[in-house]
């Protein structure tokens, strides 16, 4: 097992894999920027270092500064937490040129899965169902021909990436060229990479993703599946476990062919596979190599730290548990709070003047916020998430509408109400919603 781990990242999720450290012996190493010298990460790690300035690409993105720490304080591995370097192959190659170990999958299947034209070649072969798709499109002649092949509506995405940039819906050929050119600029401004493919666009779907955990002796297991429909701009807003109204039979197949996909590749750690659900057809997406912001809501409900067996996998360890010892029965909601006004959704930034933090059996807030802590501009918009856990999807629904009433933040707007709506929402109570259940609320 690892002694010491530096953690390559900030906010909540830092927040959250120190705790997880904490509970096994192991030391922490956190990095901060120069915005975040009051954050709670800082404090809680055991070794803390600046590393640049407030921008992202001067300090979380900087990658000589988070090695050299690395090598400096002696830490034999780094936990990159989600965004920022977490399936960067680059960042992931330099790590093993010194030694250090990357938590997550190798350099291989990051690669591989990071490329998304590649996932759904892999994905075929595995014998997990794909839509209608494209090679990379190299001009905007081959985009013409693709969705006149295809046939329209069509989704343009960026191979690279993620977190919902470079993506375009084309509904018409008039609106091809300039979305073609959009995803491509935005792909290179955000991924350094500008290559670009075309899948059919499936309208009035489902989004729901299956977390697995695999190890070094090839065991992989299956954690539960969740519900991530609930978006606004390809960013998700709500998650559950386990997705409502999906059949067991269309469950049972999205686990199998998840399980097919992580053996073809050879996975090890924790990974997250992401599917198009319509009626009881089901089609791969893409595959995260990391920690997904909603693990929370699997780890209510399995019984199972998800980070802790990440590190551990990492680490060569066999899971010490099988398929029958993940727990089911039982459902959690995830709302994550975001700092943003009301009204236009724009971000908030400001002083925390007032912070009560909801409690009670099952309820969970992973957040790094605290009274007197400065939202700054510099970063992602989410405070925190709220967790609750019942015995039913009712249940879990009321105690989220209890302690979202109980939540107050004062100082800095959020999306509190946001969220009340949703759980007061009909279409969401019965849970028969989609991805458009966001233009019919808001």
């Amino acid at each position: 097992m690892f002694e010491k781990i530096l953690i390559a990242n900030r906010g909540e999720v830092a927040v959250r894999v120190i705790r997880a450290c904490k509970e096994m012996g192991i030391m922490t190493v956190a990095v901060y920027s120069e915005a975040d010298r009051d954050a709670l990460h800082v404090e809680m790690a055991d070794e803390s270092y600046c590393i640049g300035g407030p921008l992202l690409k001067d300090s979380y993105l900087n990658m000589d500064a988070i090695i050299m720490v690395a090598l400096k304080t002696g830490a034999k591995a780094i936990h990159p937490g989600y965004g920022m370097l977490s399936e960067n192959p680059e960042f992931a190659r330099r790590c093993r040129k010194e030694n250090i170990t990357l938590i997550g999958p190798s350099v291989e299947v990051m690669e591989k899965m990071g490329q998304k034209e590649v996932a759904r070649k892999i994905a075929i072969d595995a014998g997990v169902p794909v839509s209608p798709g494209s090679d990379i499109l190299e001009s905007y002649e081959a985009a013409c021909e693709a969705a006149f092949k295809i046939g329209l509506p069509v989704i343009l995405k960026a191979r690279s990436g993620g977190g919902g940039k470079g993506i375009r819906i084309v509904r018409s050929m008039q609106e091809l060229e300039r979305a073609y050119d959009q995803v491509k600029k935005e792909a290179m401004s955000s991924f350094n990479d500008d290559a670009v493919f075309m899948e059919k666009y499936l309208e009035n779907v489902k989004h729901v993703e299956v977390q697995i955990l695999g190890d070094v002796n090839g065991k992989i297991l299956v954690l539960g599946d969740r519900d991530c429909s609930v978006q606004r701009k390809n960013q998700k807003l709500i998650e559950e476990c386990p997705a409502p109204i999906l059949s067991e039979d269309i469950r049972q197949r999205m686990y199998e062919a998840s399980v097919r996909l992580a053996h073809k590749v050879g996975y090890v750690t924790v990974g997250t596979i992401e599917y198009l659900v319509k009626g009881q057809d089901f089609y791969f997406m893409e595959m995260n190599t990391r920690l997904q912001v909603e693990h929370s809501v699997t780890e209510m409900v399995s019984g199972i730290d998800i980070v802790e067996w990440q590190i551990r996998t990492a680490a060569g360890v066999s899971i010490s548990f099988d398929q029958k010892d993940v727990g089911m029965g039982r459902h959690a909601i995830e709302c994550r709070i975001c700092a943003e006004n009301s009204g236009d959704f724009s971000p908030s930034v400001g002083k925390v003047e007032m912070l009560h933090i909801p409690g009670g059996v099952d309820v969970r807030f992973d957040s790094a916020l605290y009274a007197n802590y400065v939202v700054t501009p510099f970063y992602d918009s989410m405070l925190g998430k709220l967790i609750v856990c019942a015995p039913s999807r009712d249940g879990a629904i009321r105690k989220m509408k209890s302690a979202l009433s109980e939540f107050v933040l004062v100082g800095v707007d959020s999306n509190r109400e946001m969220h009340m709506k949703f759980m007061e929402n009909n279409r969401f109570i019965v849970g028969n919603y989609d991805t458009t259940i966001c233009q019919k609320v808001l």
